[in-house]
């Protein structure tokens, strides 16, 4: 059974995206949540809508797919979608995609699928063969798509992903997500002819996700040298996947009829946003701005989504320990993948212990003040992972909570 909100559902009017509201800084969100218990989790929607608005103008007029992965909760995906420049889902499996669709229209998966239950089900029924479409990157994805799908039924929507890495010394180095083996433009001509010889299928859109730019800060602390590095690969990779890409569509369109050609990131929205061959934008970790996105130079997003812990014992003078906090985010192990203390101030984690599964312990300035049952407010490194730790999500404007609503996880939902 569905969670249900504790308080009145409400969606707040969207801001006017040329004045967003200033966010809820953290003692204006203590005062909202001082009767809650920890663990808690919390969104401001000041600093959400805020994030939105800037996310727009930064798309330069185009529409920008949300990405579910990065929300993780059907409410604030509903609230969203709602906003001027927000257009359709970005969804990261089927199983979640067919959820969605009983309420969205217009939902792409953005990742292939192996699940051939789903399958069976989406091509099965004509209401969702028609608001959702699958990714492909290869003649095996059809292979196993058509299987799973049988011979009859409705039209089954497909969308080509385009690898977007940067490869030089002849592929020697690969700078880049490895997502798709899907890389030439006459690759994918190919597979989009291999597309339109399966009568079930259709072939709808392409994208591509170029996470070594949108995904890498290029402001981040270190050395010089380093972020500089950053700044020219991105520099390159820009360049050479924007006329790569317009070569591949016009491939891919030479052979069929294209709805959408979908690109980008949050860290890169300005630049995928200028490129003529894309027609929209994918995005959503922006909304809550997680610490990943702290330092990049073309944007700053405001810190939207927190969660609290109770302090719950002291094993010195400079030390205090939370209850809990082994909130870790996924990619390659390292210090950005860890929960930061925001709140009280000049608060740190031990470098020899991290943050625990059931315990925590912080040091720093901030400490020597903390005592049992004082909260401590944390932001995750990722955006909607967090959400896989919480049940629900509430929801702060100014000083107070206007609303409590469901996670994925608070539904009884596990995708993945």
């Amino acid at each position: 059974m569905a969670h249900q909100p504790s308080v009145t559902r409400t969606t707040p009017a969207p801001h006017p995206p040329g004045n967003p509201p200033s966010p809820a800084g953290p003692p204006a969100l203590q005062k909202a949540t001082a009767g809650l218990q920890p663990p808690f989790a919390v969104v401001d929607l000041g600093a959400l809508r805020a994030n939105a608005a800037q996310m727009t103008r930064r798309a330069g007029g185009k529409p920008i797919r949300l990405a579910s992965k990065s929300l993780r909760c059907r409410a604030l995906i509903g609230d969203t979608l709602r906003l001027p420049g927000f257009t359709g889902i970005l969804a990261f499996t089927l199983p979640e995609a067919l959820w969605l669709a009983e309420e969205h229209d217009d939902v792409l998966v953005g990742y292939p699928t192996a699940d051939t239950h789903a399958l069976g089900r989406l091509g099965a029924d004509e209401r969702l063969a028609a608001r959702v479409t699958l990714m492909i990157d290869s003649p095996e994805h059809l292979d196993l798509v058509t299987a799973a799908v049988g011979p009859t039924g409705p039209p089954v929507r497909v969308c080509l992903d385009l690898d977007a890495s940067l490869r030089l010394a002849g592929g020697r180095l690969h700078l880049g997500m490895r997502r798709s083996p899907l890389h030439s433009p006459r690759q994918a001509r190919d597979l989009a002819l291999a597309v339109t010889a399966r009568r079930r299928l259709r072939l709808v859109g392409v994208m591509s996700y170029e996470g070594q730019i949108a995904g890498i800060a290029d402001d981040r602390p270190g050395s010089r040298a380093g972020r500089t590095a950053v700044r020219l690969m991105q520099k390159l990779s820009t360049r050479e996947l924007r006329e790569r890409r317009a070569a591949a569509v016009r491939a891919v369109r030479s052979v069929a009829p294209l709805e959408f050609v979908n690109g980008g990131g949050t860290g890169s929205l300005e630049n995928t946003s200028a490129e003529p061959a894309v027609t929209e934008l994918g995005a959503g970790s922006g909304l809550y701005a997680p610490t990943l996105f702290d330092h990049y130079r073309g944007f700053s997003p405001r810190p939207a989504a927190h969660f609290v812990l109770s302090v719950v014992r002291r094993p010195g003078p400079r030390h205090a320990t939370v209850l809990g906090g082994g909130w870790i985010a996924s990619g390659a192990p390292g210090a950005d993948r860890l929960p930061v203390p925001v709140w009280p101030t000049g608060l740190r984690l031990l470098p020899q212990e991290g943050a625990g599964e059931v315990q925590t312990p912080l040091t720093g300035d901030g400490a020597s003040g903390l005592r049992a049952g004082d909260r401590v407010w944390f932001r995750h490194a990722k955006a909607g992972e967090l959400c896989e730790r919480v049940n629900e999500l509430h929801l702060v404007d100014g000083d107070r909570i206007v609303d409590v609503v469901p996670t994925y996880r608070g539904e009884g939902r596990a995708f993945l």
